[in-house]
């Protein structure tokens, strides 16, 4: 199976929760994301678009995620790449630590297509927004806590067990298995 990403941790991740079923490698491919406000619709989109940029022949994972903050009615969301790239976590945490509602999810969305099938598999973590810490992770990791800790002072195993991307990822793994039975 091809997990569709640039970066090498999500894909370490996927082999994590996938090592029983399948291999998993990555596949660099810039698919071209559509707009919406559905993490699903962009992920299944990109799916299946790499699907065929790949060759068409073997399984491929993409996913999509965002940062949902309760105080701006779930802005970012499907746009907090954009938003961390115009205007960068500390930014937005200037813009956050103003608000009284500063509680957050981060929200993915893993699709699966062979070609045939296209599935997608929904995680979300809760949290609450806080001042930059730790040095690990990315994105927004340093001002996203859960339970006492940012996700950049967690270790990325212990990150990655409660992730929203982890959580999606096991409910692929899930629905891989009771396929293959």
């Amino acid at each position: 199976m091809k997990f569709v990403t640039t970066n090498e941790g999500k894909v370490e991740e996927a082999r994590e929760y996938l090592a029983e079923l399948t291999t998993v490698e990555q596949f660099d491919y810039d698919y071209v994301e559509i707009q919406s406000d559905s993490l699903a619709d962009i992920a299944a989109y990109g799916a299946e678009a790499a699907f065929e940029a790949a060759g068409g022949e073997e399984p491929v994972i993409v996913d999509d995620s965002g940062l949902f903050i309760g105080g701006f009615d779930g802005f970012p969301g499907p746009y907090s790449a954009y938003v961390q790239d115009t205007l960068g976590v500390q930014q937005v945490w200037a813009l956050v630590k103003t608000l009284d509602d500063r509680r957050a999810a981060f929200r993915g969305c893993v699709a699966y297509t062979d070609g045939e099938t296209t599935e997608t598999f929904e995680g979300s973590v809760q949290g609450e927004l806080v001042a930059p810490r730790g040095t690990g992770g990315f994105g927004y990791d340093p001002i996203f806590e859960h339970a006492g800790e940012t996700f950049a002072e967690m270790s990325t195993e212990k990150k990655n067990a409660l992730s929203h991307r982890g959580r999606a990822l096991a409910k692929l793994a899930d629905w891989l298995a009771d396929r293959d039975q």
